[in-house]
Order: structure tokens, then C-alpha cells, then sequence
């Protein structure tokens, strides 16, 4: 299986144990996520230092307003190492409003630019903000992948426009069906699982902190909703990880 959103530079307990337990239960490869200038440094540094660990950078929209807005290029330089394989995170967010609409999208354009300047795939945080990711993407023409899916209104443009999407821990709760029939919905090819922790942890374990062992219990509620077998589902997300992300 592969988690292909996590925070591992978020995590209270070190990497090296996450990601010993996460292959113990079949988890063999983890995109952690960069959310600013030092947090990517930090997820390289993890990557560096663990097998089947690969980097995604981004400044997230809560920066918007930061001074990491302005370090385009620095991230740019960061982006050159083997093992960083997708612009992101980076969107929009109208709930967390740490940053102005204007401040976000200018800073989701500029990192999409980025991701299209380097040919690489961009990871979309979109929240309550369907509409305006979907006109921010339109231009775009690169690898999406929409990470924690939780806008339905965003569905109808992913589907037509074939981009990758990503469910995490909140897919399983019980107050939730709409994320689950969401599922239904995209495309065998197009279906990637993660848990984005450690944060939002899946119900099963709902209460604790999230880690990349996890995905197991998210994958197990999208194969239900699917109809499809666990372990089919688990290939499958796999299989698709690895062509969105160009992994190994």
C-alpha cells in the first residue's frame, strides 16, 4: 500500500518508528507532505534518511500571509532533490481564513506555475472552496492530485478533467456517506487513499493520532463503499500512486 499524504514532520513520535510500523502492516511507500520553507526541509530530511519515503513541498494556503509566501525560489532549489516528487500542498481554504482569498490565490497560482515549470505533479488542498479551485485548475494542465477529498462540488471537474483523487481518515465516519458515495464515483485509475497524518485519524482508531499504518482501516471503508476487495483496492491505489507520483 502507499499513504500518499502524510505530515511526518508533524508527528510526535519519530519517523523511522512510523514508518517501521506502517511497512509492518503492508504500508511499503509514504508521500510526506512539506507545508512551508522549513517543514520541507524537514520531510527531505526524512525522506533522505528512510526507505520508500518521498517528499511533496508546497506552502500550504495558511501561509499565504507568511513570510514564506515570498520563498519561491528557495522552494524551487528544494524541489531539485531526487526525492521530491509533487509541488504541494497548496490551494485554497475560505474555513482556516489565516490569509486572504487574494493572498491564497496568489500563492496557489504561483506554486501551480511551479509545478508546470518543473513538470511535476501539484497536491490540492481545496476546503469549502470548490468553485474557486476548479477555476484556479482550469488553466493548469499537469498531474492534480486533490488531497482529503471533502468537497462533492469539486467531483464533477476532477472527473472530467482526470484528476487523481485522494481519500483520508474523514471518508470513514459515520456522519460522512456523502465522501463514501463520492468514491463510487471516480475512476479505477484515479482513486488514491492516504491519511494525511497525524491528523484526521480513520474511525476505527478515531481519538488517536493518525499514522501511515492507518491507511488500512481507510482503504477497508472505500472498498466497502465500492464494492471491491480490499486487497484489489490496496493494489490498485498503489498502482496509481505510482503513476501520479512517478515513484519507484
Amino acid at each position: 500500500m502507499t499513504d500518499s499524504h502524510a505530515h511526518l514532520d508533524a508527528c510526535e513520535e519519530a519517523a523511522g518508528a512510523l514508518v517501521e510500523r506502517a511497512r509492518a502492516a503492508g504500508v511499503t511507500r509514504i508521500v510526506t507532505i512539506g507545508t512551508g520553507i522549513d517543514s520541507c526541509r524537514a520531510a527531505l530530511d526524512i525522506a533522505d534518511e528512510n526507505d520508500g519515503v518521498f517528499a511533496a513541498l508546497g506552502i500550504d494556503p495558511h501561509q499565504a500571509a507568511s513570510p514564506d509566501a515570498d520563498r519561491l525560489d528557495e522552494l524551487r532549489e528544494l524541489l531539485e532533490h531526487p526525492k521530491a516528487v509533487a509541488v504541494g500542498e497548496t490551494g485554497l481554504d475560505t474555513v482556516r481564513r489565516f490569509a486572504t482569498p487574494l493572498e491564497q490565490r496568489r500563492l496557489f497560482d504561483r506554486q501551480l506555475a511551479l509545478a508546470d515549470e518543473l513538470s511535476l505533479p501539484v497536491i490540492v488542498h481545496s476546503r469549502d472552496a470548490a468553485q474557486e479551485t476548479a477555476e484556479a485548475l482550469a488553466p493548469f494542465g499537469g498531474t492534480v492530485i486533490l488531497h482529503c477529498f471533502s468537497s462533492p462540488g469539486l467531483l464533477p471537474a476532477a472527473l472530467e478533467r482526470g484528476y487523481y483523487v485522494s481519500f483520508a481518515g474523514n471518508a470513514t465516519y459515520p456522519k460522512a456517506p456523502e465522501l463514501r458515495d463520492a468514491a463510487k464515483d471516480v475512476p479505477a485509475d484515479r482513486i488514491l487513499v492516504e491519511t494525511d497524518s497525524p491528523y484526521l485519524a480513520p474511525q476505527p482508531v478515531r481519538g488517536r493520532r493518525n499514522e501511515p499504518a492507518h491507511v488500512v482501516h481507510t482503504l477497508a471503508a472505500l472498498a466497502g463503499a465500492r464494492g471491491e476487495e480490499l486487497q484489489t483496492l490496496a493494489a490498485r491505489t498503489h498502482e496509481n500512486a505510482t503513476a501520479a507520483f512517478g515513484l519507484r
